[in-house]
């Protein structure tokens, strides 16, 4: 069985992309204003809820055996789900939330890159509830935050 694990190098590409940004970013441009009400240190902590979720649904899909597909993501749902966490993604220490976000952008793009091909073809068969393609969403918010700076 032929699996697509293309997903493993453009995690990675965006996860370098992720840690480098971290590094270079002093503390005032963690405290950056986006949008809506978020700071580039806000919307990392957004990336690493959003990827944390993913370690989530992985251990316990893994802990009962890949028996039975997680559900999918309720698109619906994001934009409040989101809402509710900005608060508090935006009362932690900026320069802790960054460190955390590389760190489990680390930890998924292990898990994801490491998972058997069994479970990775029964995700692609079941539409892909669990995103293993983190890069797409790393893009997205590492693009906005460089706008913002300059970058």
């Amino acid at each position: 069985m032929t699996v697509d694990r293309s997903y493993v190098a453009l995690n990675e590409t965006q996860r370098q992309r992720l840690s480098a940004l971290v590094r270079r970013l002093s503390d005032a441009e963690l405290g950056r204003a986006l949008a809506a009400g978020w700071t580039v240190a806000g919307v990392l902590g957004h990336l690493a809820f959003w990827d944390e979720r993913i370690l989530v649904l992985l251990e316990r899909w893994q802990r009962e055996g890949g028996s039975a597909v997680p559900p999918p993501l309720d698109h619906g749902a994001v934009d409040w789900i989101n809402d509710a966490a900005k608060p508090l993604l935006l009362s932690l220490p900026p320069r802790r939330v960054a460190a955390l976000a590389v760190a489990i952008a680390e930890a998924v793009d292990r898990e994801v890159a490491a998972l058997p091909d069994e479970l990775v073809a029964r995700n692609a068969a079941a539409g892909n509830p669990v995103n293993l393609l983190r890069a797409e969403h790393r893009r997205e918010h590492l693009d906005e935050i460089e706008r913002t700076l300059g970058g």
